[in-house]
Formats: C-alpha cells, sequence, structure tokens
C-alpha cells in the first residue's frame, strides 16, 4: 500500500510522508462522501479495508466494548464487594494522586454510596506518603475496622501491603492498568487486563476503565443503570492519563463528549470557565489541555482528597471554594514547571548534559516538586526527542523519579533489566516512575546510556513528523472541517492530522507574538490563510529571510472560535525551505 516514504527535512524535524496511491484515495473519498485528503489519512494511519474504516468512524458498542466478565477476577471482585455492602462490612478505596487515580476514585464512591456502602476512600499524599499502597494504610484500616480494600489505578506491585492485609483478615481487590513484574501480589482478586493471565481483548484501558468495568459488571448484576457521572469521570481520566483514543477507548471518550456536550456537570462547568474553554462543544483536545491538568495540579500540590470531593460534590459552594484553589494551583504548577524546564534546558545549552555524547537525558535536584517533574519530562522529549528521566532528591537520601520515553526506546523494559540497583519501579513502555540510593545514579545513568547506545540508531534520535496527507489552502471549507471532524476524539495514537502544504508564500512580514509564537500569512491558489507556530520562536528569523520565496509547511487544521465567528486556522508544526528530497 505504501510505496515507499518520502522523508522532506524541516527546520526541526524529518518529515516522513507516505507515498499513497491516489487512484485508492479518491476510491475511497467517494465511497464515504470524505474529502480526499481526510480519506488519505484513514488510509495513511493503516485503515485500509472496509471493516476497519467503517469500526473506526461508526465504532458501535457491540463492535467496540468487550463484556465486562471477560476480565479475569472481575465476577470474583464483585462478589466480594456485593457480600460487603450487603453484611455491612467497611470498605476502603485506595486511589492515586494522578487524575486517572483521582477520576478512579471517585468514580467507586459515586457508584457505591448510591448503594449504601460503608465505604470511604484514601488518596495518598505524593510527599508524605510516596504511590502506591503501603504497609502503613494497611495498618491503619485494620486498626479502623475496615475489611475490604480496593485499590484504584495502583496495586500491581503491592506485594508487602497485601501481605499484611491477609494477616490482618482484610481482603485486598486489586484493579489496576500498570504492567505486572514477574510476580502478582497474593491479593483476594486482581482485575487488570496488563496481568499475564487475562484474555481480556483490549489491553489499553487506564486505571479509570477498569473501575468502570468492574463497577458497570457489578450495576448489570443488581440490574440498575450506571449513574451518568461515570461516564463524565470516565472521559476525564481517560484523556488525561495518555491512553491510546483507539478501540474502547475511543467508543467511551466519544460517548462521555456527548454527554457532557449535551449535559455538564456543576464541577465540569467550573473546569471549563478556569480553563477559558470557549467552544461550543467541548472536545477531547479541550479536555487534555484546559481542563485535566486542574485536577492534576491538586494531586500534584496539595491534599488530592479535595479534588475527588470536588467531581462528585453536590454543593455548588464548595465546589467554587475547590474551584479556584484548582485554578491558582495550576498556576503555579505551570510556573514551576517552566522553572524546571529552563533549568534543564539551561544544563544542555551550557554542555553539562552533552547531547552530542548522551542519548538519555538525566537530571535530579532537591528543588524540583516530585509532582511536577513527569510534566517536565515529558516537555523535555519534546523539545530533544530523547528519553528523560528527571529526579526529585529527598533528604533521607533517596532519588525519586519521572521518566518519559521515545516509541523506540522501552522504559519499563530498560528499568527491568537493571531493577536490582533500584528500590521500587513501575510503569509503561513510554512512561514510568522509580526509587533508588541518590549514590546509584552515576550506575543508573549508565546502564541507560549503555541500552540506548545498543539499541537506538541516529535516525531513532533524530526528531520525526508523520505527515498524513497533501491540502491546499483551497480545500480548506466548511465540509473539510466536518470531515476532519469525524475522525475524533484526537489523543494519543489517533492524533489530529498534519498535512503537508506545498508551494505557500507569505503576504506579509511574519509576526512574533508573546517572544514564542510566530505568526504569518499564507497564500496558495488564490487563498490565504492564516498559520501559528506555537513556541517555535527560532522560526521568526527563517520566515523573515525566506521572503517571499515559495516553501512548505507541516501544520494542522483547526477551528477558530472568536466572538461568535469561526475561522480555520493553522497550527503550524513545521516549515521546510528544502526544494525537494
Amino acid at each position: 500500500m505504501h510505496n515507499h516514504i518520502k522523508k522532506i527535512v524541516g527546520a526541526k524535524y524529518l518529515w516522513q510522508f507516505p507515498n499513497i496511491e491516489q487512484q485508492q484515495v479518491l476510491e475511497w473519498a467517494a465511497r464515504y462522501n470524505l474529502s480526499p485528503p481526510i480519506a488519505q489519512t484513514l488510509l495513511t494511519r493503516g485503515l485500509q479495508t472496509e471493516q476497519a474504516i467503517n469500526d473506526f468512524l461508526f465504532s458501535t458498542a457491540e463492535k467496540a466494548v468487550a463484556h465486562a466478565s471477560l476480565l479475569k477476577d472481575a465476577q470474583k471482585a464483585v462478589d466480594r464487594i456485593l457480600h460487603a455492602i450487603k453484611n455491612e462490612e467497611k470498605i476502603l478505596v485506595f486511589g492515586d494522586y494522578d487524575v486517572d487515580g483521582i477520576t478512579s476514585s471517585a468514580m467507586m464512591m459515586a457508584c457505591l454510596l448510591p448503594l449504601r456502602a460503608a465505604i470511604n476512600f484514601y488518596l495518598p499524599n505524593r510527599r508524605r506518603d510516596g504511590y502506591g499502597l503501603s504497609t502503613k494504610v494497611v495498618n491503619r484500616a485494620a486498626d479502623n475496622g475496615y475489611s475490604l480494600i480496593i485499590t484504584v489505578d495502583n496495586g500491581i506491585t503491592a506485594f508487602e501491603p497485601t501481605r499484611v492485609a491477609k494477616k490482618h483478615g482484610i481482603d485486598v481487590i486489586i484493579t489496576d492498568h500498570h504492567r505486572q513484574h514477574a510476580e502478582l501480589p497474593d491479593a483476594f482478586a486482581i482485575v487488570n487486563p496488563n496481568q499475564h493471565a487475562c484474555s481480556y481483548p483490549f489491553k489499553a484501558l487506564a486505571g479509570v476503565g477498569v473501575a468502570f468495568k468492574v463497577l458497570s459488571l457489578l450495576y448489570e448484576k443488581i440490574n440498575r443503570p450506571l449513574p451518568a457521572k461515570v461516564y463524565e469521570l470516565l472521559l476525564l481520566g481517560t484523556i488525561a492519563d495518555v491512553v491510546p483514543l483507539l478501540g474502547e477507548n475511543r467508543f467511551w471518550v466519544r460517548h462521555g463528549l456527548a454527554q457532557v456536550n449535551r449535559n455538564e456537570s456543576f464541577a465540569f462547568s467550573v473546569l471549563k470557565r478556569n480553563g477559558k474553554v470557549t467552544r461550543p462543544q467541548v472536545n477531547s483536545s479541550d479536555i487534555g489541555y484546559g481542563i485535566t491538568p486542574q485536577i492534576n495540579a491538586l494531586g500534584r500540590l496539595e491534599d488530592p482528597r479535595q479534588a475527588v470531593k470536588f467531581l462528585i460534590g453536590t454543593d455548588s459552594a464548595d465546589v467554587e471554594r475547590v474551584g479556584s484553589v484548582l485554578l491558582e494551583l495550576n498556576q503555579a504548577r505551570k510556573e514551576i514547571e517552566r522553572s524546571i524546564t529552563a533549568q534543564v534546558v539551561h544544563t544542555i545549552e551550557t554542555g553539562q548534559i552533552d547531547l552530542k555524547k548522551e542519548r538519555v537525558i538525566l537530571a535530579a535536584s532537591t528543588e524540583w516538586q516530585p509532582g511536577v517533574i513527569g510534566l517536565v519530562a515529558s516537555r523535555l522529549v519534546n523539545l530533544y526527542g530523547r528519553p528523560v528521566v528527571l529526579f526529585h532528591l529527598t533528604s533521607e537520601g533517596q532519588a525519586k523519579g519521572s521518566c518519559r520515553s521515545i516509541p523506540e526506546f522501552n522504559m519499563f523494559d530498560a528499568l527491568t533489566a537493571c531493577q536490582d540497583m533500584l528500590i521500587s519501579f513501575g510503569g509503561h513502555s513510554l512512561a514510568a516512575g522509580l526509587a533508588l540510593e541518590q549514590d546509584k545514579l552515576p550506575l543508573l545513568k549508565q546502564h541507560l546510556e549503555e541500552r540506548a547506545a545498543q539499541l537506538l540508531t541516529e535516525e531513532d534520535l533524530q526528531q520525526k513528523l508523520v505527515l498524513d496527507a497533501p491540502v491546499q489552502l483551497s480545500d480548506l471549507t466548511k465540509k473539510f472541517l466536518r470531515d476532519l471532524a469525524q475522525l475524533e476524539p484526537f489523543g494519543h495514537e489517533n492524533k489530529p492530522p498534519t498535512f503537508l502544504i506545498d508551494q505557500v508564500v507569505q503576504v506579509q512580514q511574519p509576526t512574533l507574538m508573546k517572544g514564542a509564537h510566530v505568526k504569518c500569512r499564507l497564500f496558495a491558489d488564490g487563498v490565504i490563510k492564516p498559520v501559528v507556530f506555537f513556541n517555535r520562536p527560532e522560526l521568526f528569523p527563517l520566515l523573515q529571510q525566506q521572503g517571499e520565496r515559495p516553501f512548505s509547511v507541516a501544520a494542522q487544521v483547526s477551528e477558530n472560535h472568536w466572538n461568535g465567528r469561526v475561522n480555520i486556522e493553522l497550527i503550524g508544526a513545521d516549515v521546510s525551505f528544502k526544494t525537494d528530497e
């Protein structure tokens, strides 16, 4: 299907442009009544049969959603929870301080409270308690007469705490989605599609997705409809946890978006106002960039329990109060994030980290807040296109870190290979958390560098931009936007398409906004369209020098809502002044 991949050298990225049979593009475009660039995007992304395209464009519950009973131990977990409710046992939900953990905890509360469960929840404080279920919490639960603990979005590595729980006669139900280590904890039930013995067909659920499956099975058993709130929480947690928005996740995110656009909760409207989300119909990008970071801010900086109360709260004054705290915390978090990013960039620019010799960026500080370094690591991966590991150094001599990686370097496997030098670790191929003694940091750095040297080529370390289809400025109509919307919701593994716009010229001098963003007006085929390159100030002098000579742009197409008017604008990804390959 892909004859070959054309490569174009851009200012920052190596552009990869699959060559696709145009005859086929036109056939699909006609069959589905889609603009040719949108039809080509489907083909570029490997949707090359009628069934694959139908499943993607018109996802239905029958096709996309497998029954919850296929999850190993789900039925066992449901029976145990119902038994606990019937016998008025005390149940403790143990969550996590990120959005996935907060929404999972809120969902458990929103579903089990109406069934008159004697239920409470606990979210660890990132600084005080660290990640995951601890023996301290188990002992405290035993002292307070709890006989059932349900973990959400954590627990697959809670070996010692489950042993201690068993000694106290407490049953533990683990619901999680992180990869299992060689062994599994000795829990009453473990519901996790990523445990080796689970045959559930869809492996990419977020933690909130696994909690949702258990609760949907429970509600099916008692023959009641799930509370509507559940779909909003599922939407927020799934988008925030950056799981692939394909298959079952895509189905539920679409379902959740339709619901919040019809009938949003008070908490959701407060988050929308805080995040300056003004679009009449909220989309997944609004949620990922404008809404969920605020919930994250609570877990990162203060007591995350407030976030659960905020999400399922009924007292509007209380929700408003927490909403304004969230706004402030999120502003504070952005400042902290900028400052740490600038510090690491400085060490790279002054050569203390030498990217000519080093393939992995590793940095540590006593000053950095543990709650923010994961976000900074993501930023640095975007800036430099290589694995990043950042650490908060504690006063007890430990280094607690967050890693973010590139597709070519599996971080979970890299940490598994050196787990003897780590106190703990867990996560996925692209994102993981770990802890070790500070004096072992040089050893870890050496291990990761050696592994990267073996596995990564020069081209792996070059940042790439995969283009979906060519587009002409004259193609960008209202119909084009409607067709583009059929590919939503956009997110991880279903990114907004990036189009190649060839042979454009500038109509006037480019402008630099806030010292960071470059705006220019492009002209081709008798049409003028604005393009904005966010956070790419280095393009400003290049575009000035280019003058009126033609060049190519890689860009996404978006709707700009301003004063009741809708305009089509381009969000620039890169430019190329090279005339050909």
